[in-house]
């Protein structure tokens, strides 16, 4: 099989997304666990979105990965990752970037969720809306792995009818935590990589690539 990292040099993968915050957090998290891997965007090497048409956040994980792999001729890592929102039948689910139809903004897509859930909150005043985020992460050593490596994680929250906080993307400043009080938007960066749904995935990950 093919190498995905060696500890004495500096591997090179690219990441199936151009989302800045993901980009950062990857990069947060591999620099934590010394990991020497120069992640790059695939905007950075020319390569467009690949069409997203799986059913599932695994599916889509790894269209993602096969492609900039492909292209690339490198190593490549997906996020598919969303908000599930049980009371609106798990919406936004896999079409969280493009919730409100143009992909990737944040603003009119926590506009539109919070439009969706305020009849819901007309009816159940005094009930937490529940949601959890969901972050699924396929690597593959090239475009035609027959085994790309999976990870995933979980994040149990509510869903705030206002947004609170200034940091992370998405849907962070409306996802609240109850253990912390927080909102993830009101996380410093430490706080959520060690709790959040692309953290969790990123140790599963690590946890996995240590037996290859």
């Amino acid at each position: 099989m093919t190498s995905l990292f060696n500890s004495d040099t500096t591997a090179k993968w690219v990441l199936a997304s151009n989302n800045k915050g993901k980009l950062n957090e990857f990069k947060r998290l591999f620099e934590a666990a010394n990991l020497n891997i120069d992640i790059v965007p695939q905007g950075q090497l020319n390569i467009e979105d690949a069409v997203e048409d799986g059913l599932s956040f695994i599916e889509n994980a790894i269209i993602k990965a096969r492609h900039a792999s492909r292209i690339s001729g490198l190593p490549a890592i997906a996020d598919d990752s969303g908000l599930c929102v049980p009371a609106l039948g798990n919406a936004p689910g896999i079409y969280s970037a493009r919730y409100a139809g143009e992909h990737g903004n944040d603003a009119n897509n926590n506009a539109k969720l919070m439009a969706d859930l305020q009849p819901i909150r007309e009816q159940n005043q005094n009930t937490p809306i529940k949601g959890y985020f969901v972050c699924v992460l396929a690597l593959v050593r090239h475009a035609d792995d027959p085994l790309p490596i999976i990870a995933q994680g979980l994040w149990q929250g509510e869903i705030l009818p206002q947004p609170q906080g200034e940091n992370g993307f998405g849907y962070d400043p409306l996802f609240w935590v109850p253990e912390l009080q927080l909102t993830a938007a009101a996380m410093n960066p430490e706080q959520k990589n060690k709790i959040s749904h692309r953290g969790l995935a990123i140790n599963s990950l690590l946890q996995q690539l240590s037996t290859f």
